[in-house]
Order: C-alpha cells, then structure tokens, then sequence
C-alpha cells in the first residue's frame, strides 16, 4: 500500500507541472509574447549607446550644427563623396572597385556605430559623387578637414595584387553628412 500511495503522489506532482507547461505555450500566448520580445528589441538596440569610431572623432553632431542650420527632423539632404587620387593612373575598372571599397567600407562602420545617420542618407536616395585629387598628400588635407568638421572618412588601402603597389591609398570616402558640410571640403575638386 504504501507503494501506492507514493506514485499516486507523483502523478499529483507531475500533472501540475504538465498543466502549467500547456497554459503557457498556447497559441493566444505565443503572439503577443513575440510582439513584445519584437519591441524589446527594437528599444534596447536603438538605446545602445554608440560605440568604435565615437572615440576616432567621427560624425559629431555638434560640429555639424556649426556648420548648418538645418533642422535634424530628416529634412536635410545627405551626401557621401569619392575622392580618388589620379596620380596612381589606375584603369576605369580599377577605380570603380576601389569606390565600391570605399563606399562599403564607410558603410560597414557606420553600421556599428551611427545606423540613424544611414537610415536618413537612405531616406535621401544614398546620393554618391566621384570627384578626383592630385595625390597623397592632398587626400590626406581632406581627410583632415573632413574629421576637424566631424564628418566621417574611410580611406581604402589596396592590397597591391593589380595595377597599384600593396598598401597605396586609393579613395578616400566622406560622408554621407549634410551637403553644406561636404562641399565645405570637397566642393572645389573636379568630377572624375
């Protein structure tokens, strides 16, 4: 008898368990619990503070107030910039692989660090210009300028496997940042 008694004392104890178990996982609560691990989300990534180029002095909102007034609801046109140096004499083909490097790259970044600045370039139809430089030293003076105004850079350095020696510095990519603030820097230099 006494073995009795115990197993019908487990069962006692397993049938609560299983009731609980089929309660929680029922359909009606299923999708308002992926609804609100949706919006969870969401909250606790657009509240991550940023992070990685913070730190290397680029996009700081504040230098681009000084150098626009341009409201910060989205209406302000956005455009990112190609410099690519001509002293290298790199082929057509060349040159459009060190773009879309360069472009990619800036891309990748920003993507860890400032997505809202992306989202509103997006927004404005990812406007992108090619224009041309003389050589290292002068990208180097508008790599400087661009980072002293807050706007964000990436310079490719190519890997030497083709038409320019590894480690050449061959585009250097601004923006995307207001077009007031990209001009400030670029706007002199001629479309390639």
């Amino acid at each position: 008898m006494l073995g009795a008694s115990k197993s019908s004392r487990k069962k006692q104890q397993v049938k609560p368990e299983k009731e609980w178990l089929s309660v929680s996982f029922k359909p009606e609560n299923f999708i308002p619990g992926l609804v609100i691990g949706f919006i969870l989300g969401l909250f606790l990534d657009l509240s991550k503070p940023s992070k990685g180029n913070a730190k290397k002095g680029y996009f700081l909102p504040s230098k681009y107030q000084q150098l626009s007034p341009a409201s910060n609801n989205g209406d302000q046109e956005l455009k990112l910039v190609l410099v690519v140096r001509q002293d290298l004499k790199m082929g057509s083909g060349k040159i459009a692989s060190q773009c879309a490097h360069a472009a990619t790259g800036l891309y990748a970044e920003l993507m860890q660090s400032h997505r809202n600045l992306l989202r509103q370039w997006e927004l404005c139809g990812q406007p992108k210009i090619v224009v041309t430089c003389k050589n290292q030293h002068e990208m180097n003076k508008l790599k400087d300028a661009a980072e002293n105004i807050g706007l964000p850079t990436f310079v490719v350095a190519d890997a030497g496997r083709t038409q320019v020696s590894a480690g050449s510095k061959t585009v250097l990519a601004i923006g995307p940042g207001p077009k007031e603030a990209i001009d400030a820097v670029t706007g002199k230099l001629r479309l390639l």
